[in-house]
């Protein structure tokens, strides 16, 4: 059982699809969860697609209630990785209880740190599609044609929330909301990582906490 965590621009996502894949391990989003339930018209989900659609936040308890669900699926018995939750205190209070419910460990908690300037840098360098919404990065994953996206040749457009400001506030925000879950896991499983390295190093890092006997076969 894996948390992966980390600021906006830390290579989150890049890391976790390489861990899960890795490992042959479902990634469990609580965005991807949450528009899979509104999809399959079920009660909890046309609880969240009225609070959505009323220009409200999901509640912790419909959150819990929807990871409830989905640890207790079969591909999850053999372990999963978490992107997106828990994102509180008490998510991650409720989370410890499923757990025990369920028989599982506590989660190896992986935490990407990444200097503020860094991750500046990274998310004033992203660009999007402004036809398919293809996302590139000007110098880790450039278009082939500077400014016309591979897929349909339309102008690729910085994002709105990629402004230097917006940036910042939004790392004000992720230090305030992350705070009380390194204090709730640093007793226990709690591993930072350097994340301000190419994503290649930084995946040996990361496979030699959850999985050191993978790196220690490898050639």
């Amino acid at each position: 059982m894996v948390l992966l965590i980390g600021p906006p621009g830390s290579g989150k996502g890049t890391q976790g699809a390489l861990l899960a894949g890795h490992l042959g391990i479902p990634i469990l989003s609580t965005g991807e969860m949450l528009r899979k339930e509104i999809q399959r018209g079920t009660a909890l989900g046309q609880q969240v697609r009225a609070v959505l659609a009323g220009g409200g936040l999901v509640s912790d308890e419909l959150v819990n209630r929807l990871v409830a669900l989905r640890l207790r699926r079969p591909d999850c018995l053999s372990g999963f990785l978490l992107d997106g939750y828990p994102r509180t205190g008490p998510q991650a209070a409720f989370l410890d209880g499923l757990l025990d419910q369920l028989g599982l460990p506590r989660p190896v908690v992986l935490n990407l740190v990444v200097a503020e300037e860094t991750l500046l840098d990274r998310l004033a360098a992203r660009r999007q599609c402004s036809l398919c919404g293809r996302a590139y990065h000007l110098r880790e994953h450039p278009p082939t044609r500077p400014g016309c996206c591979d897929n349909d040749g339309a102008a690729l457009v910085a994002r709105s929330d990629d402004s230097e400001a917006v940036i910042r506030e939004r790392l004000r925000a992720y230090e305030r909301t992350a705070a009380p879950l390194l204090r709730h896991y640093r007793d226990g499983g709690y591993h930072p990582v350097d994340g301000d390295r190419p994503p290649g190093e930084v995946h040996s890092d990361l496979l030699r906490i959850v999985a050191p006997e993978a790196v220690a076969s490898r050639p």
